[in-house]
């Protein structure tokens, strides 16, 4: 088993784009399984759809009590929480945070009450605070941190608050991040076009 094969990710503005840059040179073999927050609201999104369409590895939004596969990549459904339970995921409607539902902290919380030293946080371009905390969380579990550099980020508050509370492992740009996923997770990034098993 690998040392690090859960990966929370929290975003906001700017974010999609950011996503597919991180999700499209991960091949779908990936041992890992990676959970996504946006910030949508009650918004529904395609983001799932987005990242099949730019990526290998398959994207879906859960069902509450969905079991977690590995492989795979979960997006936060609208105006729910996604925190993960043992084996699980959990979806609930539970208060906001930061003014936001889905929000990152709760995710990044849950992962490493949960996982521990085998979870890595991502926090991405986006505003106000969240996942900062979350990172505190995940860091505190013996878990890894990362955030986007916030010079690249179209709204840089949050990976900027990631960097004022949490000084996180990896400070790095969108593009550097996919080889940093691979090699956590004990694999060799390999710069061909990854295409999914048909």
């Amino acid at each position: 088993m690998p040392a690090h094969d859960i990966f929370v990710i929290g975003a906001s503005k700017g974010g999609i784009e950011i996503l597919k840059t991180l999700v499209a040179p991960l091949p779908a073999s990936l041992s890992a399984s990676i959970f996504v927050v946006l910030h949508i609201g009650r918004h529904q999104t395609n983001l799932d759809g987005i990242l099949n369409a730019n990526g290998a590895m398959r994207a879906s939004q859960p069902h509450h009590c969905e079991l977690i596969k590995k492989h795979h990549i979960y997006v936060a459904p609208a105006d729910h929480h996604m925190r993960l339970q043992d084996g699980y995921i959990q979806l609930d409607q539970g208060p906001k945070e930061h003014f936001a539902r889905p929000a990152a902290d709760p995710l990044f919380r849950s992962a490493a009450r949960i996982y521990g030293s085998r979870v890595v946080g991502i926090v991405l371009t986006g505003g106000e605070e969240d996942g900062a905390r979350g990172l505190i969380a995940v860091k505190d579990a013996g878990g890894i941190t990362v955030v986007q550099d916030p010079a690249e980020a179209t709204a840089p508050s949050m990976p900027l608050s990631g960097l004022r509370l949490d000084e996180p492992t990896y400070c790095l740009r969108s593009t550097e991040m996919p080889d940093l996923v691979m090699q956590l997770c004990g694999e060799q990034p390999d710069h061909r076009n990854p295409t999914r098993p048909q």
